[in-house]
């Protein structure tokens, strides 16, 4: 089966999970959907909600998988968050992860914590 850009990105998701659970992240809710924006993963590490953004890019000729969490993509992901932690009732901390994979390969991922700075 030829995967496309779709799959690519679910499969990424899915090893980003694993590697953040054998980081000892707990997963609380995968593909968090609303009227502001998308989250991929929202995991708690001790006390703190973490929001993490999964990207993979495969072609360098675009953009490194960093770059392409521009300022709007951060704007949506903040918003997503705000509305995740009202409706939620969050109290604890929180914090903005990526996880970057440069290629199809998913097993050397790039973890950035505290990726966006609110």
């Amino acid at each position: 089966m030829k995967l496309n850009r779709n799959n690519k990105g679910l499969a990424a998701e899915a090893a980003a999970l694993r590697f953040l659970q054998q980081q000892g992240l707990t997963l609380v809710h995968q593909n968090f959907s609303c009227r502001y924006g998308e989250i991929d993963l929202i995991m708690r590490e001790g006390i703190t909600l973490v929001f993490i953004e999964v990207r993979l890019r495969s072609n360098p000729l675009f953009s490194s998988a960093g770059d392409s969490i521009h300022y709007f993509k951060q704007q949506k992901l903040v918003r997503a968050a705000q509305f995740y932690c009202q409706q939620q009732a969050v109290a604890s901390p929180c914090r903005f992860d990526a996880v970057l994979y440069a290629s199809q390969d998913q097993s050397v991922p790039v973890w950035i914590r505290n990726a966006i700075d609110t």
